[in-house]
């Protein structure tokens, strides 16, 4: 009974609106430069000058090997960062430091290797940011979740979060610091049977004062040809249920790529039918039932 209750609290304060229609063309866009974030600068520029934008930064930090890109675009006032995900061993041992630790800046819970990450990507790329920009962020698998982490400490600080668009971002927060990023317009893009976006695990050991991961923002599940549903809150931790007892494996770590994410959402910008995501939700397999 106590669970019960302390889930319709979640459901309470970390469930959102009811999101409008998804601009698919916009994500679209957003996954192109995700994608572009794992190739060469030469690459990384031509994309980012395709669509207005100028090349003002690329670099690899050299203590976590966690590489990013700044572009500018003085015609819309509008700066992108794009993050990439992990590439190598070292980016592996920021994925699998589970610990959920404070952050001394923010007061909030999060995934230790991924806010650290996020921190000196925030340190290196502050003073090529312009005042009176809005910001965009996007990332995949790890750059997702240091690119969401990067939002806070930005807005912060004081700049202008316009969107931030991830692609098979794993969970960095837990249910407190889940409701904080309620402020900040982030779209999490997911593939139904993608297990990365599940990871850390649930651990039903936690729950008692809630210090379990819990996703921040609004889910969108890309599903075939032009179809798509969007979760958030407790539906979207839900909807991990039937996966809790997998693992990691070649075979569906195939609907990690980001060349996949790509494929799925280019129907949908042409056409996008929402549809109720298929479900056999059941609470009690959070816990092994």
């Amino acid at each position: 009974m106590l669970l019960a209750l302390s889930l319709c609290c979640v459901t309470a304060t970390a469930s959102a609106s009811e999101a409008g229609a998804v601009d698919f063309a916009e994500l679209y866009q957003q996954a192109e430069f995700a994608e572009a974030a794992y190739r060469p600068q030469a690459e990384i520029r031509a994309l980012a000058e395709g669509y207005g934008y100028s090349l003002t930064q690329h670099h690899t930090l050299e203590a976590t090997q966690v590489a990013y890109f700044l572009a500018t675009s003085e015609t819309s006032k509008t700066q992108l960062i794009a993050i990439r995900g992990t590439a190598n061993e070292v980016n592996a041992m920021v994925d699998i430091s589970l610990k959920l630790k404070t952050d001394g800046d923010t007061g909030l819970r999060m995934h230790e290797g991924f806010s650290a990450a996020a921190k000196q990507v925030f340190d290196d790329l502050k003073p090529l940011l312009l005042q009176g920009y809005r910001i965009k962020l996007t990332g995949h698998s790890l750059g997702g979740a240091v690119a969401a982490i990067l939002a806070l400490y930005l807005d912060q600080a004081g700049f202008d979060i316009e969107r931030v668009v991830t692609f098979g971002q794993p969970k960095f927060t837990n249910i407190a610091g889940a409701a904080e990023f309620r402020r900040i317009a982030l779209i999490r893009v997911v593939t139904p049977v993608d297990l990365v976006p599940l990871l850390p695990p649930f651990d039903p050991l936690d729950i008692n004062d809630l210090d379990v991961y819990w996703h921040a923002g609004t889910e969108v599940v890309l599903l075939a040809d032009s179809e798509y549903a969007v979760l958030d809150g407790i539906d979207s931790m839900l909807r991990a249920t039937r996966f809790t007892r997998q693992t990691l494996s070649e075979e569906n770590l195939a609907y990690h790529r980001m060349d996949l994410y790509l494929q799925m959402i280019a129907p949908k910008a042409r056409t996008a039918l929402r549809v109720p995501y298929p479900t056999d939700f059941n609470i009690f397999n959070l816990f092994g039932g």
